[in-house]
């Protein structure tokens, strides 16, 4: 171990030597000594240091470090090479001052621009993480208010950065900008259209109504957003067309986004209507159940929030029942829909559930089967499979009043909490969102009769 010391310290006092010498050494050589040094400073911190931050990255479950290591990596490479770079020139004109001094404040502007690359970079990836963790999750995901404040955040360094590099140079930043005001204007006046959609790409940018992947709705054209551009935004309809809309049209236009309007914080979620009509000599009960029945052996559609059957009409030739239901994922809509009315239709004929035609003569009853027997026997099935669905909807019935009062109660009691003015800060929001989903758990329950 002592020896490794005395060999250490011997070729460090060689290189102390070595730079005392300097002066009789050529540029060129100098040159060489100069890359070479850098390179073996790139080396030490790639196998040392920057191997040893990527594992203790890696290991960590954040992603955010994950995803600020690369650009960080890039620029602290950058930094050695042109603060190597720097004391190398130093070095070289130690002999003959006057490279240094007119060299010097280029090397400040760039060593400004690459602390201002820093600084911006971990705004970019740590201050939304700080940002999520002191905001309360809602329905809606999307927000434009973190990515503008992250934005602006961004901005005063890059111009407080520029400003000070410009200022080494000995260049006035607010004087370039005057200069330029006169012939932006002219240049803004002939692309005046062009330059709209692209202010609006940038608005779009900050407000972040919509992502890539995000289903949505413009003027009445639906689609999957594949590309925001500069001039336009891209969407790809269920027919597989490339719809092309201007951003300016975009930003006028009411959008509708399907895939971050679910509540619950399950932004893909949505709801899903579908109504049944059915003969008017049909027990209500007995057809509920059976919806409900089918409803719940759809593997699309949710547990929770429940299945819902309500009667909302009586039409001219049948009672119309408007099953509600919930999908984890709008992609699946079509399918879960062509599921339901496939087993409907399948469960209804099983029950012996009559689908009245649409007509608007008057007609004898209709008749099960021409064969009286037969006739008889399915009529005897159906009031047994009715009175079994009639006695399962009751005891759902049961429940649902036993849930109803309960909810009630819930409700009463928050109510007078919150009157009470006793509950403040980040409890007092809780109550109120526990409020609103009891509220709207009571506004999907089913109208029961006494």
């Amino acid at each position: 171990m002592a020896d490794a010391m005395t060999e250490i310290n011997d070729a460090w006092n060689q290189f102390n030597e070595l730079l005392e010498s300097g002066t009789q050494m050529s540029i060129v050589t100098k040159i060489i000594l100069s890359i070479i040094g850098i390179a073996i400073m790139i080396l030490v911190e790639k196998n040392f240091i920057l191997r040893r931050w990527e594992g203790i990255v890696a290991a960590t479950d954040a992603s955010w470090d994950d995803r600020i290591f690369g650009p960080l990596r890039t620029r602290i490479y950058i930094f050695t090479i042109v603060g190597g770079a720097n004391v190398g020139v130093l070095w070289i004109d130690s002999a003959n001052p006057g490279w240094a001094e007119t060299g010097a404040p280029l090397f400040n502007a760039i060593f400004i621009i690459l602390a201002a690359t820093l600084a911006s970079v971990t705004v970019k990836f740590i201050l939304p993480e700080i940002l999520n963790r002191f905001q309360r999750q809602s329905a809606v995901t999307v927000s434009g208010g973190n990515p503008l404040l992250v934005f602006l955040l961004r901005a005063v360094i890059w111009f407080g950065g520029l400003y000070l590099a410009l200022s080494e140079l000995g260049i006035e930043l607010f004087g370039v900008l005057a200069s330029l005001a006169v012939f932006s204007l002219i240049i803004g006046l002939a692309i005046q259209q062009t330059l709209g959609n692209i202010v609006n790409s940038f608005m779009l940018a900050l407000d972040r109504p919509f992502e890539v992947g995000d289903r949505i709705e413009v003027d009445g054209v639906m689609g999957t957003v594949m590309s925001i551009g500069i001039l336009s935004t891209k969407l790809l309809t269920l027919k597989e067309e490339l719809v092309v809309i201007p951003n300016n049209s975009l930003v006028d236009s009411t959008v509708t986004n399907y895939a971050r309007g679910g509540g619950d914080g399950v932004a893909r979620r949505i709801s899903v209507q579908m109504d049944y009509g059915v003969a008017y000599d049909e027990d209500p009960a007995h057809v509920k159940q059976v919806m409900l029945r089918v409803a719940r052996s759809c593997q699309y559609v949710l547990s929770e929030p429940r299945p819902r059957v309500m009667m909302t009409e009586l039409g001219d030739f049948a009672k119309v029942f408007r099953l509600f239901i919930w999908i984890g994922d709008y992609n699946d809509e079509i399918v879960t829909r062509d599921y339901l009315i496939e087993r409907m239709d399948r469960a209804f004929e099983r029950e012996g559930i009559v689908i009245p035609y649409p007509t608007a003569i008057e007609m004898a009853t209709q008749e099960l089967h021409p064969d009286p027997e037969v006739a008889a026997k399915k009529l005897q099935d159906k009031e047994v499979r009715r009175q079994r669905a009639v006695a399962s909807y009751r005891l759902e019935e049961a429940r649902l009043r036993k849930e109803h009062s309960k909810i009630t109660a819930e409700l009463e009691e928050l109510y007078s909490k919150v009157k009470s003015g006793k509950i403040t800060g980040k409890e007092l929001a809780d109550m109120q969102d526990r409020i609103r989903e009891l509220e709207q758990s009571l506004a999907l329950d089913m109208d029961l009769d006494d």
